[in-house]
């Protein structure tokens, strides 16, 4: 029997997770159609702009991200904490840029007809953008704003009804920053890995490809949650740019069957600094997904998850102590 979705999601573990969604059609997402040869390379740009715009929308950041031709990859990151400092005004705005909401809630968005409502009306306003505020930092929703609304395209598109996904999004709880790092490097390898593309920055669509961009111009991406810097504050991912940049490099030169393994310097500082063997980080970043189940990260850290409590044996606790060390 497949784990409710409300296990598999506990904040109180972490607010990390790798999440797919595989396409059911034959003809594929995004690939060209073999039998017909109509293409459908147009659709990554549906899944790339919808991300992003969900990512102004919810409390929900975007770590990594990868639109491959029959499925997606996304790491997010879940900021409650974040969702919980909107006020009323904000979280109905929000809301309102994805979806109609009700007439009171655009009437309370209308400066002109605010002042117009009653206690009840507020009252019941209140209770609606409490509501909104909960989905707003809800993964479900997040993942479901963006798999309909891909579906529902797609489905006009190709003037057919019925099932685009083949089910709902498969995720995994990112329990440490060695799972995280790793489940990165995952996804935004994964058109090296398939053959798409030959280096990250020719990797179309995908969240390496935005981040080199504009570290050529001495930035990092708005619509990404950034790595650590002095400038940005506390809220970033655990490692510097430049360092994530260098790993993805190597780690896909080494990949690559024509070419030596050798390792940079750069690198591997940060390899040793996580505790993970090289053999073992390389196994990780080329079947991240297929390694673990929906837990990830080191033994310790699915010992001490709050999801576990109560199982008799943790799936993937094998490969977490082979892999990510004890």
């Amino acid at each position: 029997m497949p784990t409710a979705r409300k296990q598999l999601v506990s904040l109180q573990d972490t607010p990390y997770y790798h999440c797919v969604s595989r396409c059911v059609r034959r003809s594929f997402l995004c690939g060209t159609d073999v039998y017909t040869g109509i293409s459908y390379e147009h659709r990554r740009h549906w899944v790339e702009k919808r991300l992003l715009e969900l990512s102004q929308a919810f409390a929900i950041d975007i770590c990594a991200f990868a639109v491959m031709t029959n499925h997606t990859h996304v790491v997010l990151h879940v900021d409650a904490d974040k969702a919980n400092a909107w006020n009323t005004l904000e979280v109905l705005t929000r809301w309102h840029c994805l979806f109609g909401g009700t007439e009171l809630t655009r009437r309370y968005c209308d400066d002109q007809q605010r002042d117009d409502l009653t206690r009840v009306e507020l009252h019941l306003i209140e209770s609606k953008a409490e509501l909104y505020r909960n989905r707003l930092a809800d993964l479900s929703w997040y993942m479901r704003s963006l798999n309909e609304f891909i579906a529902r395209e797609a489905n006009k598109e190709d003037q057919c009804t019925g099932r685009f996904w083949e089910g709902r999004f498969k995720s995994q709880a990112l329990l440490d920053e060695q799972a995280l790092l790793a489940c990165m490097a995952y996804v935004d390898l994964n058109p090296i890995r398939s053959g798409m593309a030959k280096t990250p920055e020719q990797s179309d669509f995908t969240s390496i490809q935005m981040r080199i961009r504009a570290a050529l111009q001495g930035t990092q991406p708005e619509r990404l949650k950034p790595f650590d810097a002095k400038q940005l504050g506390l809220h970033t991912l655990p490692c510097h740019l430049n360092d994530y940049l260098e790993l993805v490099e190597f780690t896909g030169r080494v990949i690559r069957a024509d070419k030596a393994a050798a390792i940079p310097a750069s690198s591997d500082t940060l390899l040793q600094r996580l505790g993970i063997d090289l053999d073992n980080w390389m196994e990780l970043t080329q079947g991240f997904e297929y390694q673990f189940c929906h837990l990830a990260g080191r033994l310790h850290s699915l010992q001490h998850c709050h999801q576990t409590n109560g199982m008799h044996r943790i799936r993937g606790s094998g490969n977490a102590k082979r892999l990510l060390g004890a």
